[in-house]
């Protein structure tokens, strides 16, 4: 039987267990470079326990930012400091992804270059507001991505995906989920497109497409992940025809598994029918962030691997109050409890409404 403690393969890596340390946004990058820290590189290899390990949200590009102080790929400043932290991770023997998160229509134009302004697939605001550095500000209507601009993006992913390897990452997380850019492409209410990239499923998965095929080829497909939250309203995204979400994603995940990528990493929504047809049409490392209404994840998550739900389970909060979740998991315990309050005002520097503990970027 396969257990949360039977080896697994990552990225060409034997690993001992099969427990994620899942993407969380910490806004922590303080300065105008937005560069990693040495307090990242102790927090990610004080972690390094985990089976993998994938980082908070990391910005592609200058106008994918959408949270103050998180952390760019796009400049040699950043690769640089990135490179603090991988071999801080390497040196306990963990194995790192960076997660690519463009935000999209998420943020507002105080927390960008001056001139620069937030872009989505469709000129369509989100309801509600954001923080900046001037405090919670209304979200702004993006301006849309004409097809010059969005293979601009899809290259500013690229060459991320690249940046990273040469920072020392052992692969990357391409964020499809949680309402950020490619989930707008995905997802009918914020892409209204009548072009190639939108209207129909094929249209709608076309951009996620694009940039998992570009950066497997620039770096390998087994060094490339991609994320998915099929159903996720986080960020206003609006995917209730549950019909058209099952096309979408087994629509994106068949063309995906054809890719023959590192993995897949789905945030779980209530429908566990939609995770069982995702699972049988994934031929490579599947992994889950479960569905645990009203609280993390917990230990008792680990018996879905048991199951065959999953390959690899991701955990967040518990993560954060444990660096050592694994030894802890393995020994049944036992665990800090979560502090809401310890998260949010220490990783996000006292902004009370921020992103949940489950999740994460």
């Amino acid at each position: 039987m396969t257990t949360a403690f039977t080896p697994i393969d990552i990225a060409g890596r034997s690993r001992a267990n099969r427990i994620v340390m899942a993407p969380m946004t910490r806004s922590r990058a303080f300065g105008p470079g937005a560069t990693a820290t040495d307090l990242m590189a102790t927090y990610y290899s004080q972690r390094a326990g985990a089976g993998l390990m994938v980082t908070e949200g990391i910005q592609p590009s200058p106008v994918g930012q959408g949270y103050p102080d998180t952390p760019g790929l796009h400049s040699a400043e950043q690769v640089e400091a990135w490179r603090k932290v991988t071999d801080a991770v390497h040196r306990e023997n963990g194995v790192i992804f960076a997660q690519l998160m463009h935000t999209g229509r998420i943020g507002h134009p105080s927390l960008l270059p001056q001139g620069m302004h937030p872009v989505a697939p469709s000129p369509v605001a989100a309801e509600g507001q954001v923080f900046t550095h001037q405090g919670p500000m209304d979200f702004v209507t993006p301006q849309e991505l004409d097809a010059h601009a969005i293979l601009r993006t899809v290259a500013d992913f690229t060459d991320a995906a690249r940046n990273a390897i040469a920072a020392g990452f052992d692969g990357v997380e391409i964020h499809g989920a949680n309402g950020y850019l490619i989930h707008q492409f995905l997802a009918p209410n914020t892409n209204r497109r009548t072009d190639g990239w939108g209207g129909d499923v094929e249209g709608r998965i076309r951009f996620a497409l694009e940039i998992a095929s570009a950066i497997a080829e620039a770096i390998g497909s087994d060094r490339t992940g991609f994320r998915i939250s099929p159903g996720n309203p986080y960020n206003g995204i609006v995917e209730n025809d549950a019909e058209d979400v099952e096309n979408t994603y087994t629509a994106l995940v068949a063309e995906l598994d054809d890719l023959d990528l590192a993995y897949l990493h789905l945030v779980e929504g209530a429908d566990r029918t939609l995770t069982a047809r995702l699972r049988k049409s994934w031929s490579a490392t599947f992994i889950l962030n479960p569905f645990t209404p009203g609280e993390p994840t917990g230990a008792d998550s680990l018996t879905l691997i048991e199951q065959g739900v999953a390959d690899m389970i991701a955990y967040g909060a518990l993560f954060l109050a444990n660096p050592d979740l694994p030894e802890r998991l393995a020994a049944q315990g036992p665990y800090n409890e979560p502090d809401p309050a310890t998260f949010y005002g220490g990783d996000h520097r006292g902004y009370t409404d921020y992103p949940s503990l489950r999740d994460d970027s």
